[in-house]
């Protein structure tokens, strides 16, 4: 009867863990990694200011928004921390390489202008200006990200101070030959 009563203890004691750690984001916490949605079209096509990528006062201006002290109604780092490990549940992980190089910087900016739906993550967009938000992400990229920057050309993350500021345009017509030459 003792013996029983030891396994059925073990069980309840597993279990208990078990659940404590999934409440508590314990192991993967965010699940699979898997592409996020693309961007919406009136997001679709902002990318990063030129020259931010390797703009270190950028990213200590975003660095002091991301932990509130530009602005107290602004603090990511009171749900992922101010390293990006998250210390909120459900919130994301910066430091997850993986994950966040599926997020392009037209993707990244549109989750935080408009949050994301089904999480407590809110929108953003009425206590921050977009080039806040720029230069919040600027420093976020850092934790999972450190030293790139989103090649809109290439669509990937690439080394930060050889990123192109935004698509190519189309080269320019050459102008016409002056005439009689």
């Amino acid at each position: 009867m003792v013996m029983k009563q030891m396994k059925v203890t073990q069980l309840a004691v597993v279990l208990g863990m078990g659940l404590f750690m999934v409440a508590c984001g314990g192991g993967e916490g965010e699940g699979p990694i898997v592409p996020p949605p693309p961007a919406p079209a009136e997001y679709a096509d902002k990318h990063m200011p030129a020259g931010w990528w390797a703009d270190a006062a950028k990213m200590e201006e975003g660095r002091k928004i991301f932990i509130g002290e530009t602005n107290p109604d602004v603090n990511c780092a009171s749900c992922h921390g101010k390293d990006g490990k998250p210390v909120k549940a459900g919130a994301r992980d910066f430091r997850v390489g993986e994950r966040m190089k599926l997020y392009s910087d037209s993707v990244w900016i549109w989750r935080i202008s408009e949050g994301v739906p089904n999480t407590k993550m809110k929108a953003w967009k009425s206590k921050m200006s977009e080039e806040d938000i720029w230069k919040v992400m600027l420093f976020e990229r850092n934790f999972g990200l450190a030293g790139k920057g989103w090649d809109a050309d290439k669509k990937s993350w690439v080394d930060g101070a050889s990123v192109s500021a935004a698509p190519a345009a189309a080269p320019a017509p050459a102008a016409p030959a002056p005439a009689g030459k």
